[in-house]
């Protein structure tokens, strides 16, 4: 998916402020940047054209956003038959309806004027939806033109886009090789009777979760960050693309066998899971 980079959404005052537990936040607002410049929509498309001639499969940024207005006013509107109540929605039900997508394409440009017409200057960043790491990135400058903005763009973007293209195959390779890189998080509640000290047949349940990843990641391949007896930080996870079944696996997926696994005895704990993005899982262990 490409969107716009945060400094271009700065530079021409498309953001907006959200109170984060008291804190004043600024964020991109993608929705404006679509509706209200006339430049965006034609260099998203002429982009778009270019990764997608490459082979790319894309998304489009605008309908997704759309999208996701549509439905936040279709829940605005919607109202139980008995008691006129709305839908009941949690500011972490707000934070998760966003766009998905596996690789976010990042896109800033700015132009210059010089004597023989106008000089666009651009940079391109790949940043994997997961782990948020910068995985490729391309910078340039148009030849001078009297021509539009995004047809300049879209030039000096083909003159570039070699050695980005090469960066994003190395990148793919890895995956298949070594697997996808997500974040597991293992708490417990502050109520639950047991810790990750407990023992199992003379095993901490911090050794039973690591032996479980040893299983389950492509070649064993997760660090264990950081910990204590209340929570567990994996780092660097490695999880398979697909299943068996031939299913792609997120990070929700991954922990969801974790949370099952658990569940049986001789453990028999319940536990919540929280997902932060696709990279990212948080298992809460005590109730759900």
């Amino acid at each position: 998916m490409i969107l716009p980079s945060d400094n271009w959404c700065t530079q021409r005052y498309f953001t907006k402020t959200f109170d984060n537990q008291g804190t004043s936040v600024k964020v991109p607002d993608y929705q404006r940047a679509f509706a209200e410049d006339l430049e965006l929509p034609q260099v998203v498309s002429k982009i778009g054209g270019i990764l997608t001639g490459m082979g790319y499969s894309l998304k489009d940024a605008e309908m997704e956003i759309k999208s996701i207005g549509i439905k936040q006013a279709e829940d605005d509107v919607t109202s139980s038959k008995t008691s006129g109540a709305s839908i009941a929605e949690t500011p972490l039900d707000i934070l998760k309806r966003r766009m998905k997508s596996d690789i976010v394409i990042q896109l800033w440009w700015n132009v210059t004027k010089a004597t023989s017409g106008k000089v666009v200057s651009f940079t391109l960043e790949a940043f994997d939806a997961y782990t948020n790491k910068r995985i490729a990135t391309a910078t340039g400058n148009s030849l001078p033109t009297s021509g539009s903005i995004p047809v300049a763009l879209e030039e000096a973007v083909k003159a570039n886009i070699k050695d980005f293209e090469r960066q994003l195959d190395n990148w793919y390779d890895d995956q298949k090789r070594n697997g996808r890189e997500i974040v597991l998080t293992v708490r417990c509640w502050d109520n639950w009777d047991n810790d990750l000290e407990m023992e199992f047949d003379g095993e901490e349940l911090t050794d039973v979760i690591q032996a479980w990843m040893r299983d389950n990641t492509v070649n064993g391949s997760y660090n264990l960050s950081d910990g204590t007896e209340s929570f567990a930080l994996f780092e660097q996870v490695r999880i398979p693309l697909k299943d068996k079944s031939g299913k792609a696996i997120d990070a929700r997926a991954f922990a969801t066998s974790l949370r099952k696994y658990l569940q049986k005895p001789p453990y028999n704990i319940t536990s919540k899971l929280i997902i932060r993005g696709l990279g990212e899982a948080v298992l809460i262990l005590g109730e759900k």
